[in-house]
Protein backbone atom coordinates (compact mmCIF):
# COMPACT_ATOMS: atom_id res chain seq x y z
CA UNK A 1 0.00 0.00 0.00
CA UNK A 2 1.61 3.65 -0.81
CA UNK A 3 1.98 6.35 1.54
CA UNK A 4 -0.85 8.34 0.22
CA UNK A 5 -3.24 5.73 1.13
CA UNK A 6 -2.36 4.45 3.80
CA UNK A 7 -2.35 8.21 5.45
CA UNK A 8 -5.62 9.25 3.74
CA UNK A 9 -7.30 5.59 5.00
CA UNK A 10 -5.61 6.29 8.33
CA UNK A 11 -6.99 9.97 8.49
CA UNK A 12 -10.52 8.40 7.72
CA UNK A 13 -10.32 5.88 10.65
CA UNK A 14 -9.04 8.88 12.71
CA UNK A 15 -11.95 10.91 11.89
CA UNK A 16 -14.57 8.08 12.35
CA UNK A 17 -13.63 7.43 16.17
CA UNK A 18 -13.23 11.13 16.60
CA UNK A 19 -16.61 12.20 15.88
CA UNK A 20 -17.64 8.51 17.30
CA UNK A 21 -15.95 10.29 21.00
CA UNK A 22 -17.54 13.87 20.51
CA UNK A 23 -21.07 12.37 20.23
CA UNK A 24 -20.37 10.05 23.40
CA UNK A 25 -18.83 13.10 25.17
CA UNK A 26 -22.42 15.12 24.33
CA UNK A 27 -24.73 12.36 25.42
CA UNK A 28 -22.47 11.45 28.40
CA UNK A 29 -23.64 15.15 29.67
CA UNK A 30 -26.95 14.28 28.96
CA UNK A 31 -26.65 11.20 30.47
CA UNK A 32 -25.35 13.31 33.64
CA UNK A 33 -28.14 15.14 33.79
CA UNK A 34 -30.71 12.35 33.42
CA UNK A 35 -29.41 9.98 35.81
CA UNK A 36 -29.15 12.79 38.10
CA UNK A 37 -32.40 13.61 37.93
CA UNK A 38 -33.43 10.15 38.61
CA UNK A 39 -31.57 10.40 42.07
CA UNK A 40 -32.99 13.39 42.69
CA UNK A 41 -36.71 12.70 41.71
CA UNK A 42 -36.96 14.89 39.10
CA UNK A 43 -37.47 14.84 35.53
CA UNK A 44 -34.05 15.78 34.03
CA UNK A 45 -33.75 17.49 30.04
CA UNK A 46 -36.91 16.24 28.63
CA UNK A 47 -38.37 19.17 25.97
CA UNK A 48 -35.88 19.05 23.17
CA UNK A 49 -36.64 16.08 21.09
CA UNK A 50 -38.07 12.97 22.02
CA UNK A 51 -36.92 12.53 25.61
CA UNK A 52 -34.85 15.24 25.24
CA UNK A 53 -32.15 13.42 23.17
CA UNK A 54 -31.74 16.59 21.30
CA UNK A 55 -30.53 18.38 23.85
CA UNK A 56 -26.83 18.23 23.57
CA UNK A 57 -27.40 20.20 20.10
CA UNK A 58 -29.33 22.66 21.89
CA UNK A 59 -26.59 23.30 24.60
CA UNK A 60 -23.60 23.25 21.02
CA UNK A 61 -25.86 26.04 19.44
CA UNK A 62 -26.68 27.83 23.09
CA UNK A 63 -22.62 27.92 23.59
CA UNK A 64 -21.71 29.14 20.08
CA UNK A 65 -23.97 32.08 19.78
CA UNK A 66 -23.00 32.89 23.87
CA UNK A 67 -21.20 36.20 24.22
CA UNK A 68 -17.44 35.54 24.70
CA UNK A 69 -15.88 37.31 27.24
CA UNK A 70 -12.82 38.11 28.26
CA UNK A 71 -11.64 40.05 31.68
CA UNK A 72 -9.88 42.85 31.46
CA UNK A 73 -5.93 42.45 33.14
CA UNK A 74 -6.02 38.37 32.52
CA UNK A 75 -3.24 37.08 30.36
CA UNK A 76 -4.97 37.01 26.79
CA UNK A 77 -2.50 34.42 25.64
CA UNK A 78 -2.28 31.76 28.36
CA UNK A 79 -6.27 32.51 29.12
CA UNK A 80 -7.18 31.46 25.27
CA UNK A 81 -4.93 28.18 25.26
CA UNK A 82 -5.68 26.95 29.06
CA UNK A 83 -8.97 25.32 27.59
CA UNK A 84 -7.40 23.90 24.29
CA UNK A 85 -4.81 22.22 25.98
CA UNK A 86 -7.33 20.34 28.65
CA UNK A 87 -9.89 19.59 25.37
CA UNK A 88 -6.60 18.03 23.22
CA UNK A 89 -5.00 16.39 26.15
CA UNK A 90 -8.22 14.64 26.95
CA UNK A 91 -8.85 13.37 23.33
CA UNK A 92 -5.36 12.68 22.92
CA UNK A 93 -5.24 9.08 25.00
CA UNK A 94 -8.01 7.05 22.22
CA UNK A 95 -5.32 6.89 20.04
CA UNK A 96 -3.95 4.25 21.56
CA UNK A 97 -7.36 2.45 23.55
CA UNK A 98 -8.20 -0.67 22.17
CA UNK A 99 -12.36 -0.86 21.57
CA UNK A 100 -12.56 -4.20 19.47
CA UNK A 101 -10.18 -6.80 18.45
CA UNK A 102 -10.89 -6.14 14.51
CA UNK A 103 -13.20 -3.48 14.36
CA UNK A 104 -12.76 -2.77 10.29
CA UNK A 105 -12.71 -5.01 7.17
CA UNK A 106 -10.05 -6.65 6.09
CA UNK A 107 -9.61 -5.47 3.02
CA UNK A 108 -11.68 -2.74 0.84
CA UNK A 109 -11.99 -1.41 -2.77
CA UNK A 110 -11.57 1.70 -3.90
CA UNK A 111 -11.99 2.20 -8.04
CA UNK A 112 -11.51 -1.23 -8.82
CA UNK A 113 -8.42 -1.03 -6.73
CA UNK A 114 -8.63 -3.70 -3.28
CA UNK A 115 -6.18 -2.77 -0.81
CA UNK A 116 -5.62 -4.58 2.52
CA UNK A 117 -5.83 -2.96 5.81
CA UNK A 118 -4.60 -5.95 7.76
CA UNK A 119 -1.38 -5.57 6.35
CA UNK A 120 -1.37 -1.84 7.79
CA UNK A 121 -3.15 -2.62 10.53
CA UNK A 122 -5.82 -0.82 9.73
CA UNK A 123 -8.85 -2.84 10.54
CA UNK A 124 -7.85 -2.67 14.36
CA UNK A 125 -10.04 -1.33 16.58
CA UNK A 126 -7.43 1.10 18.02
CA UNK A 127 -5.68 3.67 16.12
CA UNK A 128 -2.18 3.13 17.12
CA UNK A 129 -1.46 -0.30 18.79
CA UNK A 130 2.15 0.90 20.29
CA UNK A 131 4.18 -1.02 22.84
CA UNK A 132 4.36 1.61 25.86
CA UNK A 133 0.33 2.52 25.41
CA UNK A 134 -0.40 2.95 28.92
CA UNK A 135 3.19 5.27 29.41
CA UNK A 136 1.49 7.08 26.40
CA UNK A 137 -2.15 7.35 28.38
CA UNK A 138 -0.15 8.70 31.91
CA UNK A 139 2.00 11.09 29.99
CA UNK A 140 -1.00 12.87 28.39
CA UNK A 141 -2.83 12.80 31.30
CA UNK A 142 -0.32 14.37 33.16
CA UNK A 143 -0.39 16.96 30.91
CA UNK A 144 -3.83 17.70 31.18
CA UNK A 145 -3.22 19.55 34.79
CA UNK A 146 -1.30 22.11 32.54
CA UNK A 147 -4.78 23.43 31.27
CA UNK A 148 -6.43 23.88 34.68
CA UNK A 149 -3.25 24.92 35.98
CA UNK A 150 -2.70 28.00 33.71
CA UNK A 151 -6.12 28.69 33.46
CA UNK A 152 -6.25 29.85 36.86
CA UNK A 153 -3.06 31.66 36.58
CA UNK A 154 -3.96 33.35 33.35
CA UNK A 155 -7.70 34.68 34.62
CA UNK A 156 -6.47 37.02 37.08
CA UNK A 157 -8.82 35.97 40.21
CA UNK A 158 -8.03 34.99 43.48
CA UNK A 159 -10.50 32.01 42.69
CA UNK A 160 -9.42 30.77 39.57
CA UNK A 161 -6.16 30.58 41.21
CA UNK A 162 -6.58 28.91 44.33
CA UNK A 163 -8.88 25.97 42.40
CA UNK A 164 -5.34 25.68 39.54
CA UNK A 165 -3.50 25.06 42.99
CA UNK A 166 -5.40 22.54 44.16
CA UNK A 167 -5.92 20.96 41.29
CA UNK A 168 -2.02 20.55 40.85
CA UNK A 169 -1.92 19.40 44.29
CA UNK A 170 -4.73 16.69 43.95
CA UNK A 171 -3.11 15.11 40.59
CA UNK A 172 0.54 15.15 41.65
CA UNK A 173 -1.02 13.32 44.97
CA UNK A 174 -3.22 10.82 43.29
CA UNK A 175 -0.67 10.30 40.40
CA UNK A 176 0.89 8.11 42.41
CA UNK A 177 -1.27 5.77 43.86
CA UNK A 178 -2.97 5.75 39.85
CA UNK A 179 0.62 4.25 38.46
CA UNK A 180 1.25 2.22 41.31
CA UNK A 181 -2.40 0.12 41.04
CA UNK A 182 -1.53 -0.76 37.68
CA UNK A 183 1.82 -2.37 38.28
CA UNK A 184 -0.07 -5.78 39.31
CA UNK A 185 -1.64 -5.55 35.73
CA UNK A 186 1.39 -5.41 33.88
CA UNK A 187 3.98 -7.78 35.95
CA UNK A 188 0.65 -10.05 34.92
CA UNK A 189 0.67 -9.42 31.23
CA UNK A 190 3.93 -8.78 30.81
CA UNK A 191 3.71 -5.72 28.38
CA UNK A 192 2.72 -1.98 28.17
CA UNK A 193 0.87 -2.48 25.10
CA UNK A 194 -2.96 -1.69 26.40
CA UNK A 195 -3.94 -4.49 23.12
CA UNK A 196 -1.60 -7.77 24.68
CA UNK A 197 -3.16 -6.45 28.18
CA UNK A 198 -6.44 -7.36 26.68
CA UNK A 199 -5.54 -10.37 25.25
CA UNK A 200 -3.32 -11.39 28.48
CA UNK A 201 -7.37 -11.19 30.26
CA UNK A 202 -8.82 -14.28 27.46
CA UNK A 203 -8.76 -17.01 30.48
CA UNK A 204 -9.95 -14.80 33.15
CA UNK A 205 -10.07 -10.98 33.67
CA UNK A 206 -7.41 -8.77 36.01
CA UNK A 207 -10.11 -7.82 38.13
CA UNK A 208 -10.11 -11.38 39.71
CA UNK A 209 -6.48 -11.41 40.25
CA UNK A 210 -6.28 -7.54 40.78
CA UNK A 211 -9.18 -6.94 43.23
CA UNK A 212 -6.90 -4.57 45.33
CA UNK A 213 -5.65 -2.33 42.04
CA UNK A 214 -8.96 -2.19 41.12
CA UNK A 215 -10.11 -0.12 43.82
CA UNK A 216 -7.11 1.95 44.10
CA UNK A 217 -7.25 2.89 40.27
CA UNK A 218 -10.93 3.60 40.17
CA UNK A 219 -10.34 5.74 43.41
CA UNK A 220 -7.86 7.47 42.01
CA UNK A 221 -9.55 7.75 38.82
CA UNK A 222 -12.28 10.19 40.20
CA UNK A 223 -9.76 11.85 41.83
CA UNK A 224 -7.76 12.57 38.37
CA UNK A 225 -10.67 13.08 36.86
CA UNK A 226 -11.79 16.17 39.89
CA UNK A 227 -15.32 14.28 39.88
CA UNK A 228 -17.04 14.27 43.75
CA UNK A 229 -16.01 13.42 46.09
CA UNK A 230 -12.63 14.88 45.00
CA UNK A 231 -14.24 17.89 43.63
CA UNK A 232 -12.56 20.40 45.79
CA UNK A 233 -10.80 22.86 42.82
CA UNK A 234 -14.58 23.92 41.82
CA UNK A 235 -15.97 23.93 45.14
CA UNK A 236 -18.58 26.12 44.84
CA UNK A 237 -19.15 27.19 48.17
CA UNK A 238 -15.89 28.06 48.40
CA UNK A 239 -14.19 29.01 45.03
CA UNK A 240 -17.34 29.81 42.96
CA UNK A 241 -16.29 27.39 40.11
CA UNK A 242 -12.59 27.40 40.67
CA UNK A 243 -10.23 27.65 37.86
CA UNK A 244 -12.92 27.83 35.29
CA UNK A 245 -14.85 30.88 36.82
CA UNK A 246 -13.85 33.80 34.31
CA UNK A 247 -14.30 31.54 31.61
CA UNK A 248 -17.92 31.31 29.40
CA UNK A 249 -18.90 30.25 25.87
CA UNK A 250 -16.85 28.12 23.89
CA UNK A 251 -14.03 28.04 26.39
CA UNK A 252 -15.87 27.52 29.13
CA UNK A 253 -17.29 24.11 26.82
CA UNK A 254 -13.61 22.92 25.98
CA UNK A 255 -12.85 22.86 29.99
CA UNK A 256 -16.53 20.84 30.13
CA UNK A 257 -15.20 18.84 26.79
CA UNK A 258 -12.30 17.68 28.59
CA UNK A 259 -13.62 17.13 31.89
CA UNK A 260 -16.37 14.18 30.48
CA UNK A 261 -13.79 12.79 28.04
CA UNK A 262 -11.31 12.02 30.58
CA UNK A 263 -14.34 10.39 32.50
CA UNK A 264 -14.86 7.98 29.43
CA UNK A 265 -10.93 8.04 28.75
CA UNK A 266 -10.80 6.50 32.98
CA UNK A 267 -13.54 4.03 32.17
CA UNK A 268 -12.45 2.70 29.15
CA UNK A 269 -9.13 2.07 30.60
CA UNK A 270 -10.05 0.92 33.60
CA UNK A 271 -12.00 -1.73 31.07
CA UNK A 272 -8.62 -1.88 29.46
CA UNK A 273 -6.68 -3.18 32.12
CA UNK A 274 -9.13 -4.59 34.76
CA UNK A 275 -12.16 -5.70 32.94
CA UNK A 276 -10.78 -7.65 29.63
CA UNK A 277 -11.80 -4.92 27.56
CA UNK A 278 -13.62 -6.16 24.36
CA UNK A 279 -13.54 -9.50 25.46
CA UNK A 280 -16.98 -11.65 26.20
CA UNK A 281 -19.34 -14.23 24.55
CA UNK A 282 -21.92 -14.10 21.96
CA UNK A 283 -22.01 -9.81 21.54
CA UNK A 284 -20.17 -8.18 19.04
CA UNK A 285 -16.70 -7.02 20.81
CA UNK A 286 -17.14 -3.38 20.64
CA UNK A 287 -20.54 -3.97 22.36
CA UNK A 288 -19.00 -5.26 25.12
CA UNK A 289 -16.70 -2.54 25.23
CA UNK A 290 -18.77 0.12 25.07
CA UNK A 291 -21.12 -1.64 27.92
CA UNK A 292 -18.18 -2.56 30.22
CA UNK A 293 -17.14 1.70 29.96
CA UNK A 294 -20.64 3.34 29.95
CA UNK A 295 -21.44 1.34 33.15
CA UNK A 296 -18.50 2.84 34.63
CA UNK A 297 -19.68 6.43 33.29
CA UNK A 298 -22.82 5.61 35.30
CA UNK A 299 -20.64 4.70 38.35
CA UNK A 300 -18.82 8.18 38.11
CA UNK A 301 -22.64 9.74 37.73
CA UNK A 302 -23.96 7.16 40.37
CA UNK A 303 -20.97 8.58 43.09
CA UNK A 304 -21.76 12.39 42.44
CA UNK A 305 -25.82 11.71 43.08
CA UNK A 306 -24.68 9.74 46.52
CA UNK A 307 -21.56 11.61 48.58
CA UNK A 308 -20.76 14.54 49.34
CA UNK A 309 -16.97 15.78 48.91
CA UNK A 310 -13.98 15.57 50.98
CA UNK A 311 -12.69 18.23 52.89
CA UNK A 312 -8.92 18.94 51.17
CA UNK A 313 -7.03 17.46 54.58
CA UNK A 314 -9.03 14.11 53.77
CA UNK A 315 -8.52 14.34 50.02
CA UNK A 316 -4.46 14.54 50.76
CA UNK A 317 -4.66 11.97 53.70
CA UNK A 318 -6.26 9.15 51.70
CA UNK A 319 -3.65 9.99 49.20
CA UNK A 320 -0.52 9.71 50.67
CA UNK A 321 -1.39 7.70 53.62
CA UNK A 322 -4.05 5.06 52.92
CA UNK A 323 -3.79 4.79 48.86
CA UNK A 324 -0.55 5.04 48.39
CA UNK A 325 1.17 2.51 51.04
CA UNK A 326 -1.55 -0.22 50.00
CA UNK A 327 -0.89 0.19 46.13
CA UNK A 328 3.11 -0.70 47.41
CA UNK A 329 1.71 -3.55 49.13
CA UNK A 330 -0.75 -4.70 46.32
CA UNK A 331 2.90 -4.96 44.22
CA UNK A 332 4.24 -6.60 47.02
CA UNK A 333 1.96 -9.20 47.19
CA UNK A 334 1.46 -10.04 43.84
CA UNK A 335 5.21 -10.53 43.43
CA UNK A 336 5.26 -12.70 45.65
CA UNK A 337 2.63 -14.68 45.10
CA UNK A 338 3.90 -14.66 41.16
CA UNK A 339 7.19 -16.03 42.76
CA UNK A 340 5.52 -19.07 44.88
CA UNK A 341 2.96 -19.99 41.81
Amino acid sequence: MNLPVLIALSAIKILIVLVVLLTLVAYTVLMERKVLGFIQLRYGPNRVGPWGLLQPLADLVKLLFKEDFTPPMVNKVLFVMAPIITAVTAFLPFAVIPFAKDMFPPQITIYGQTFDLTAAGLNQGVIADINVGLLYVFAMGSLAVYGAVLGGWASNSKYSLLGGLRLSAQMVSYELALGLSVIGVLMLAGSLSLVKIVEAQKDMWFIVYQPLGFVLFLTAAFAECARTPFDLIECENELVAGYQTEYSSMKWALFMMGEYAHIIVASALITTLFLGGWQGPILPPVVWFMGKTFALVFCFIWVRGTFPRFRFDQLMYLGWKVMLPLALLNIMVTGAVMLLI
